[in-house]
């Protein structure tokens, strides 16, 4: 399956996950608010989240999908090299069973001791919400994170079966577990929400880990059908359970650079700004991450284990020839959608959240937000595409110094706007969007100095040209986004239809200038599909 078509597989499953998702955060707009129950709820879910991140769409696949595959080679070409004729299959399940054997433990112990004392983990992220709430948010946030934390072993166990389907080519059954998610949070929201946004909290908390248990249950009857049944066994740290670790925990640091610039936005959020940030920040988060997990993550998902064969049999032009192609796929998607979501903000997000208690004044904040934010979507984007050129190499340690340097520059930006200027929130999404820049910088130099990337004339031409389409489109933006913005507080089919009038004009804008520039063509699109 080319790597067009296991793009757009993964990104069809996430298509629909992202929509329901946006159900999902419409719903607990309107529910729960922009306020204090749901900062809390937020606080807690951003644990869990933090680590599925990790988990589900970084380090654990970038370090097992290219290990479990050589394991699968390895036996398959036998002790001199040769293909011997015998499936490596079996070898591959042995290994996945020894990494089970390891990380079921750990994550067992760790979730239980989380469980029986959240109480200085919450406040260490949150300091103790003193500016936004007190002790009484405070108690709310721990109880919630009591509640939400086992869904990160849960999860983690998810991750694992889905990294070996990954690898078998089968990306669509893992794409389509976070479907899951949204389901049992939207069912929570419509049927077993309560009177008040604390109660209604609540049951998201539960809905969360209701979710879990699901995607566990979907991972594993995918896997029997695929023939892979896994077996508990006693731990132990074989050769390769040693290497794996190895190279997880510095893909963990490297691979959540951008999570973990968001969780330092929310410790700052909670602890020294107002009632209302840490939810600002989260919705605006949330519509900025919908092209990230369309584009981003699948395309990243779908060249790494190209990138592994290549690299793997000493193809290095293929391996920078797919790296092109997949930036350029990724461009092409990606700026339309920053310009969109930079200059269109204020009216998206009142068309989507603003009522009962989502009010005026928190659109205004989140949109502020988002706008920030959007500003470093091309470079999340990019993060998921230079990476894997490392990773596929086995090197881990350089992107983890890379992600580094880059945290302790969104420290110091988020520090600086928060205590010497007023821009507060804004300015802690400013500057995990900066930091994101910043990281891209560095892995495209550093690929660049040893000779494993290089960008080609077409990626450099197209840039140009999908440039500016974009401008063009966000010309359109700005012209209609005074005529727009007034019915998006309106009822629900007037707020869907002129949000589906903007996304309309900016789509048949981007698409016309795109080909008018000579961005791309028709058949050039389908030759993409076809090489990819």
């Amino acid at each position: 399956m080319s790597l067009v078509r296991n793009t757009a597989t993964i990104g069809g499953f996430t298509l629909i996950s992202r929509i329901l998702g946006l159900v999902r955060d419409v719903l607990m707009a309107r529910f729960v608010g922009a306020g204090f129950a749901s900062d809390a709820f937020l606080v807690a879910w951003r644990l869990p989240n933090l680590f599925r991140a990790l988990f589900a769409e970084g380090a654990f696949a970038s370090a097992f999908v290219p290990m479990f595959n050589r394991t699968i080679a390895e036996a398959e070409r036998g002790a001199e090299g040769e293909t011997n004729g015998q499936d490596g299959l079996p070898a591959g399940r042995r290994f996945a069973e020894d990494v089970l054997s390891v990380l079921f433990p750990f994550l067992a112990v760790f979730t239980t001791l989380v469980m029986l004392v959240p109480g200085p983990v919450v406040w260490a992220i949150t300091f103790g919400f003193r500016e936004s709430g007190g002790a009484e948010k405070l108690a709310l946030a721990t109880e919630l994170t009591r509640i939400t934390f086992p869904y990160l072993m849960l999860i983690s166990l998810v991750s694992l079966l889905g990294g070996i389907l990954n690898s078998l080519g089968r990306f669509w059954v893992n794409a389509a577990a976070p479907v899951l998610l949204n389901l049992c949070m939207i069912a929570g929201l419509i049927f077993f929400r309560g009177a008040t946004g604390i109660d209604t909290a609540r049951t998201q908390a539960i809905a969360v880990n209701v979710s879990g248990v699901a995607q566990l249950a979907w991972l594993i009857w995918s896997c029997r059908r695929a023939g892979i049944v896994l077996r508990l066994k006693r731990p132990q740290l074989t050769p390769q359970v040693r290497k794996l670790l190895v190279i997880i925990w510095p893909a963990a640091i490297g691979a959540g650079a951008v999570q973990f610039n968001l969780m330092i936005s929310t410790m700052l959020a909670s602890g020294f700004l107002g009632e209302g940030a840490v939810s600002y920040l989260y919705y605006a988060d949330r519509l900025n991450q919908l092209p990230l997990g369309l584009i981003g993550i699948g395309v990243g998902t779908a060249i790494l284990p190209a990138l592994s064969r290549q690299i793997g049999s000493g193809n290095d032009g293929a391996a920078v020839h797919t790296q092109n192609r997949a930036i350029e796929l990724s461009l092409l998607l990606t700026l339309p959608a920053t310009v969109a979501l930079m200059l269109s903000a204020t009216p998206l997000v009142r068309g989507l959240f603003q009522g009962l208690r989502f009010t005026a004044e928190a659109t205004e904040g989140c949109a502020a937000a988002l706008t920030a934010f959007s500003f470093g979507l091309p470079a999340y984007i990019l993060i998921k595409v230079l990476t894997p050129g490392f990773y596929a190499r086995s090197d881990t340690r350089t992107p983890v110094r890379i992600a580094m340097i880059a945290m302790v520059a969104n420290l110091a930006l988020n520090l600086g706007f928060v205590f010497l200027t007023p821009l507060g929130y804004v300015g802690l999404a400013f500057s995990t969007a900066a930091a994101a820049w910043l990281n891209v910088a560095m892995l495209y130099i550093t690929l660049r100095r040893r000779n494993h990337f290089a960008v080609d004339a077409q990626l450099a031409r197209r840039t140009v040209r999908l440039g500016a389409a974009s401008v063009a489109m966000g010309a359109v933006l700005l012209l209609l986004n005074p005529l727009i913005d007034p019915y998006t507080a309106g009822p629900i089919p007037i707020r869907a239809a002129a949000l589906t009038a903007l996304i309309a004009a900016g789509t048949l804008t981007y698409a016309a200038a795109a080909f008018l520039f000579r961005a791309f063509s028709l058949a050039e699109l389908k030759g993409l599909r076809k090489r990819g």
